[in-house]
């Protein structure tokens, strides 16, 4: 199973939230999705700033990438 990485994008800056070995990109991607969720919660600074959630794989490509700001039902 691969390693992903999850890096809080804010401007230029990557800030390291952590890592985890996960079936596939899939698994990621949701996991991505419920962190920048969360991230929103907790930090509200952060929202309406462009800020995102990334996912790397081992090799340190961007294999994902979910904004923080909630994205509206009728753009999904």
């Amino acid at each position: 199973m691969p390693y992903y990485s999850f890096d809080l994008v804010v401007g230029e800056e990557f800030k390291n939230q952590g890592g985890i070995i996960l079936e596939d990109i899939e698994v990621a991607s949701d996991r991505a999705v419920q962190l920048a969720t969360e991230l929103s919660q907790v930090k509200p600074e952060l929202q309406q700033k462009g800020c995102a959630v990334r996912v790397t794989d081992r090799d340190h490509n961007e294999v994902y990438r979910t904004p923080l700001d909630p994205v509206p039902a009728w753009q999904r």
